[in-house]
C-alpha cells in the first residue's frame, strides 16, 4: 500500500500554491473592498455612524451573493479564488443559496427549508459554540 501511495504521487499534479494564495487574497480583499466601500456610502448618504453602518453593509453583501448564486456567477467566482469567496458573510450566504437552490424541486417546506442549511447549519453551531466558549473565557478572565 506504501509502495502505491508513493508511486502514485509522482503522476498527481503539483498543486498551484502560490497561484492559489494570490487569487484567494485578491478576491476576498476585493469583497472587503467593496463592503467597506458599502459601508461608506451608508454613512456618507444615510447619515449612519460607524456602528450603525454594519447592518445595512452586511444585509447587502448577503443580497448580492445571493443574487450573484443565483445568476450563476458567485459559483464561477468561488472556482477561481477558493477560499476567498468562501470566507466572508458572502461564502456562508453563497452556500445557503446554492443549497436551497439545489433541493427547490423538491417542494418549498421539504426540499428548501430542510436542506438549506445542511451545509451551513454546521457553521451557524460551531460558530455559536465558539462565540459562547469565548465568551466565557473572557468572563472567567475578567473576573
Amino acid at each position: 500500500m506504501e509502495r502505491y501511495q508513493q508511486d502514485s504521487k509522482q503522476f498527481h499534479p503539483k498543486t498551484p500554491l502560490l497561484r492559489n494564495t494570490w487569487r484567494a487574497f485578491w478576491i476576498g480583499g476585493l469583497i472587503c473592498l467593496i463592503g467597506q466601500g458599502l459601508q461608506d456610502f451608508y454613512m456618507k448618504f444615510f447619515d449612519f455612524n460607524q456602528d450603525t453602518a454594519g447592518n445595512p453593509t452586511v444585509a447587502t453583501l448577503i443580497f448580492l451573493s445571493v443574487l450573484l448564486t443565483g445568476l450563476g456567477v458567485y459559483d464561477k467566482l468561488g472556482q477561481y479564488a477558493g477560499a476567498g469567496s468562501a470566507v466572508p458573510v458572502t461564502g456562508f450566504a453563497n452556500s445557503v443559496a446554492s443549497a436551497a437552490m439545489e433541493h427547490r424541486s423538491e417542494g418549498l417546506v421539504l426540499g428548501v427549508g430542510g436542506n438549506m442549511f445542511k451545509l451551513a447549519g454546521s457553521v451557524i453551531v460551531f460558530g455559536v459554540v465558539a462565540a459562547f466558549l469565548v465568551t466565557l473565557i473572557r468572563q472567567l478572565v475578567n473576573m
